[in-house]
């Protein structure tokens, strides 16, 4: 297809579907409605002569085309940006953080340091225990307790995290049980069983709870030691203890907005 007959319009959509993985998610993101983004897709994908997704009841799946496409626009996205959108409406460019809670409970405690002084980029934090596809574009940096195995992947290795039961001067000695699909909630399942003060499904609160005096909590070390008013009641649980890396993507480690987020991270991270 010759490069005058793209509508980079079209391109631009095309990105935000193939990242967001539907039409609905990715209506949210371009302000466009999904019936909208759905001709605009079959026209690029008629302009082009190839089909570019699958397209099944869980939203849009990338072809090969469609994975190739991608990955040829990311390289030239930031430029793109620049080109079509009008200079005085100065908007910040969005980088996607995925990290369990803890991280992300740690990294918005340096908001500022993150965001830049003034303001150089807008981050959008995505808290979730699942790992989120970073070479499917739905998030740009992932904090994770592995190391990825995919080629397309970039990572740089942080500091070792480590998990320790934590109290509150006077509290009761007993636990406080996390009902999720984590490694410390299936060792506190394990460990504690039934014979627990309270259970809640979120981790946060199990540290509001020790916070306000009501318990045992297993906290990670990073989170439970900056805690003025908690102590540790045991020492480190050393099955819990695992790496963790910060990845992105090849093709989007050097956008400017991605490095800067990645450098203030790592600093706010190993502090």
């Amino acid at each position: 297809m010759n490069e005058k007959d793209i509508d980079w319009n079209d391109l631009q959509l095309f990105l935000a579907v193939a990242r967001e993985g539907g039409l609905s998610a990715a209506a949210k993101a371009t302000q466009r409605s999904a019936a909208t983004l759905g001709r605009r897709m079959h026209m690029l994908e008629s302009g082009m002569g190839r089909e570019l997704f699958v397209r099944h009841d869980r939203g849009y799946e990338l072809t090969a085309d469609g994975k190739a496409l991608l990955a040829s626009l990311a390289e030239t996205e930031s430029s793109i940006h620049r080109i079509t959108t009008p200079p005085e409406q100065g908007i910040r460019p969005l980088v996607k953080v995925s990290a369990g809670t803890w991280t992300t409970l740690a990294l918005i405690q340096h908001i500022d340091e993150l965001i830049g002084t003034p303001p150089d980029l807008r981050l959008r934090f995505i808290s979730d225990e699942k790992v989120l596809d970073i070479s499917h574009r739905e998030v740009v940096i992932g904090i994770r307790n592995r190391r990825p195995t995919e080629e397309a992947l970039a990572c740089r290795k942080l500091s070792r995290v480590e998990f320790a039961p934590y109290i509150a001067e006077g509290a009761p000695e007993l636990w406080i049980k996390v009902i999720a699909d984590t490694p410390s909630a299936r060792w506190l399942d394990r460990t504690v069983g039934n014979d627990a003060i309270c259970e809640v499904n979120v981790p946060r609160n199990s540290l509001d709870l020790a916070l306000a005096g009501k318990g045992i909590a297993v906290l990670p070390t990073f989170i439970g030691d900056a805690q003025t008013q908690l102590s540790r009641t045991g020492s480190t649980i050393a099955e819990l203890g695992h790496d963790r890396w910060l990845v992105t993507h090849q093709e989007e480690r050097n956008l400017p907005e991605v490095r800067r987020a990645i450098d203030r991270m790592c600093n706010a991270l190993e502090q």
